[in-house]
């Protein structure tokens, strides 16, 4: 066995050290250094004698549907899974692995055994305590089929099962060694719960009602309209790098759902709410302006926001289709259009800050004669009277489901048009968020978008792995469908090995291959922007996530 401080670099494991460099349409308002991009664990608008009291009024974009942390892959974990649950470690300010409620552990020379010893006296908020069982139901329920876990599952994929050696002491085993491990417990949809809860309640009722140890215990689910936290009485076990203890200062969290941008915007400046998680680009300048508020742009590991192409069926199962439409895209415009001086182009299929990200690795740009070209190598050669592209008769059409819940972005209008120009109809359908979700995990459209924000480069093997492919058993998020053996292969490589230098080979030639396969079109890097009042003191940027933490925050009286 070795002792915990080696084992960071035994696995290998993703390091969140902000990195260098602007894109070219992205403006350079971002980026470290900037006076909006705090340090990871830094603790922001400190200043002041805490006090207690008081309940937060937080906006936040969209309802989950669900708070079962191990069931959903919303970024809104990333916020509540650290105010309601607690997890096994915890970043410190350089993105390695500390001590949580694992207070150390031990990892075997073969990588495949993890051995924890649980911090002591820990309790869920119905009683239960947190012991080595509560760890081995809390694996078992991510892994639960019945759970349906699209992230939490996945990201322990290789877990095999558990020995518990004591009551605080448990032996994790795992089915092939895999280096993202620890940074992967230390997420917010990793957050641990009641395994009472687990083992007595439906999957339904934990969505609706999940029971965490974290510093605050839910109180009120309204779906789609909002969600009630207390703070959590005699909670007095916080993560180590918070350099605080005790319980929270604030009496609750009131969260709404906020789904128009200009009102989640107005609200903020107008009082109703006091943060919001969400600020909206265009906004950025006028928070960032106003002496009242704290605003924050924090770049984030993981997949940029991407649109992808459903490359299982027809059109873009032809190669030339995806290379066609993605020259046709003007990326760089676009990003100068929406970004607001807030968005950085993505230049890979991984974020800047992301380990292992190739500056190397070249996607192809904008080439509307090349996007002809291939348009015509592939067959579609006719036009109809409206201009688009025919092929026996058939128009060059795909469908584009994008939810109507919120503010509609205006970059899908943007594609379509710059399509149009090479024949391409493109066909916005404005659906529910949840037919959306609905059609998206059946494969059931021809593009889609998001982004994909994790804390290591193994995003690439959650967004393009075979394995992540979404079936019948498994909410997968290869929303792309790509099934590339050679992907395959060194994406399982890369998570096996404990060698960093074989990690970083293993990660560039899988993003070289991606840009040869273009499964989707990156358009700008992940960033999170959010805002609060001055009068809202001691909020910490989350180190995995680099979303506001509220465990010690505290509002003047």
């Amino acid at each position: 066995m070795r002792v915990r401080h080696k084992l960071r670099s035994l696995a290998g494991l993703a390091a969140l050290a902000l990195l260098a460099g602007c894109g070219a349409g992205g403006g350079a308002a971002t980026g470290p250094g900037s006076a909006n991009e705090p340090a990871r664990g830094a603790a922001l608008n400190a200043e002041g004698t805490p006090v207690s009291g008081g309940i937060l009024r937080l906006s936040m974009n969209t309802d989950p549907l669900c708070l079962d942390p191990h069931a959903i892959s919303s970024d809104v974990e990333q916020i509540f899974g650290h105010i309601l649950t607690d997890n096994l470690v915890y970043l410190d300010e350089q993105g390695q692995p500390g001590p949580y409620l694992a207070e150390s552990w031990q990892i075997s020379p073969d990588g495949r055994t993890y051995t924890f010893k649980l911090r002591q006296g820990v309790t869920f908020s119905d009683g239960t305590p947190f012991d080595a069982e509560a760890v081995r139901v809390n694996f078992e329920h991510m892994l639960d089929p019945t759970t349906r876990s699209p992230l939490a599952g996945p990201y322990i994929a290789p877990y095999r099962d558990s020995k518990i050696i004591d009551a605080h002491t448990i032996e994790v085993h795992l089915s092939v060694a895999y280096s993202p491990f620890l940074d992967v417990l230390a997420q917010g949809w990793l957050g641990l719960l009641s395994p009472k809860a687990i083992n007595e309640t439906t999957p339904a009722q934990l969505c609706e009602k999940p029971i965490g140890s974290g510093p605050f215990v839910l109180t009120g689910y309204t779906k789609n309209q909002g969600v009630t936290f207390a703070k959590r009485p005699g909670y007095d076990w916080a993560p180590p790098q918070l350099k605080q203890t005790g319980e929270a200062k604030l009496d609750g969290i009131e969260v709404s759902w906020v789904g128009q941008d200009a009102v989640r915007f107005n609200s903020l400046t107008g009082g109703q709410y006091q943060a919001t998680g969400y600020v909206p680009a265009q906004n950025a300048a006028a928070l960032k302006n106003n002496p009242e508020f704290v605003y924050a742009n924090v770049n984030r590991i993981g997949l940029p926001y991407t649109v992808e192409f459903n490359t299982s069926r027809a059109p873009f199962d032809n190669l030339d289709v995806r290379r066609a439409f993605a020259a046709a895209v003007n990326v760089p415009a676009i990003v100068a259009t929406l970004g607001f001086g807030e968005r950085q182009q993505s230049t890979s299929y991984v974020d800047r800050v992301t380990k292992y990200y190739d500056p190397a690795v070249k996607l192809p740009g904008f080439d509307p004669k090349l996007a002809n070209q291939l348009l015509d190598q592939a067959g579609w050669t006719s036009r109809n009277g409206d201009g688009y592209r025919t092929k026996g008769g058939k128009e060059l059409a795909v469908q584009w489901p994008v939810s109507q819940a919120g503010t509609v972005s205006p970059i899908f209008d943007l594609i379509q048009a710059q399509v149009k120009s090479v024949g391409i109809r493109v066909n916005i359908q404005l659906l529910p968020s949840t037919q959306v979700t609905t059609l998206r995990y059946a494969g059931d459209y021809d593009l889609t978008y998001g982004v994909w924000h994790t804390n290591t480069p193994d995003v690439l093997y959650i967004k393009y792995a075979s394995f992540s492919i979404p079936n019948a058993k498994r909410l997968g998020q290869n929303t792309s469908h790509l099934s590339d053996p050679q992907v395959d292969q060194w994406l399982d490589q890369a998570r096996q090995t404990t060698d960093q230098a074989t990690q970083q080979k293993l990660y560039g030639q899988v993003q070289a291959r991606l840009a040869e396969l273009v499964p989707g079109i990156p358009v700008y890097d992940n960033s999170v922007l959010w805002a609060f009042s001055r009068k809202l003191h001691n909020v910490s940027v989350d180190t995995s996530h680099g979303t506001p933490l509220f465990t010690y925050a505290w509002l003047e009286k």
